[in-house]
């Protein structure tokens, strides 16, 4: 895959912080700004830029035909607004420049399902998307995961659970802190669900592989690489 380079406009550290860790491991040069994008744009005419990773604030999305017309003008990079779900009912989505949107409250691997989709049109997986463990292969682009070729039949959250932990080996995640990079930071549920989901991963993946999903006592999760 090409390398691609994003631009992320946030004042908020806890969005800037999600975005943060859905790039991790992305092929993209990814810059941070805290002023709105169009007083960027004034300002500088030096971006090339593939994607803009939007803040969809109620200003926002009242300038989002501006912002539109600035974008378009400046090489019409493709746009990711990220909107809180109260604010749906505001948003008219460009026309004149590739563009999604996705939730706040949305999980890491919908937010990378749609970054990919806009950095990466129409093209195939490279050797970068794929990750492999003994017998166990992680398919980054299409979110498969495969044992001896076979594919598991995981929900969306076991396979986002999976994915997170094996993309970072060896280090340990309490359950809050997964339930916060995995299911997002709106999810108001209890971190329970975090045990019951391991669980399930653990018995589809089968005893060899599941023995590498190690609990850590009083602490949380790791995926032992």
């Amino acid at each position: 895959m090409h390398r691609r380079s994003a631009l992320v406009v946030t004042k908020q550290p806890e969005l800037a912080h999600k975005l943060k860790a859905v790039f991790d491991g992305m092929d993209v040069d990814v810059r941070s700004i805290t002023v709105p994008l169009l007083a960027a744009l004034q300002e500088s005419h030096s971006f090339e830029l593939d994607l803009v990773v939007l803040d969809g604030d109620r200003e926002t999305l009242a300038n989002l035909g501006k912002i539109e017309e600035a974008l378009f003008s400046e090489g019409s990079p493709s746009l990711l607004v990220v909107v809180a779900s109260e604010l749906l009912s505001s948003l008219r989505m460009p026309v004149r420049i590739t563009a999604d949107f996705v939730t706040r409250s949305a999980q890491d691997i919908e937010y990378q399902v749609r970054l990919h989709q806009l950095l990466w049109p129409g093209e195939e997986a490279g050797s970068a998307d794929f990750i492999r463990v003994g017998s166990l292969t992680l398919n980054l682009a299409t979110y498969q995961v495969k044992i001896d070729g076979v594919a598991l039949d995981l929900t969306y959250l076991e396979y986002a659970l999976l994915a997170f932990l094996i993309t970072h080996p060896g280090r340990t995640y309490s359950r809050d802190a997964l339930l916060r990079r995995v299911w997002g930071f709106e999810y108001y549920g209890g971190s329970r669900t975090v045990d019951v989901h391991v669980r399930r991963v653990r018995s589809k993946l089968g005893p060899d592989l599941a023995n590498r999903l190690e609990t850590i006592r009083g602490v949380g999760y790791l995926w032992n690489a």
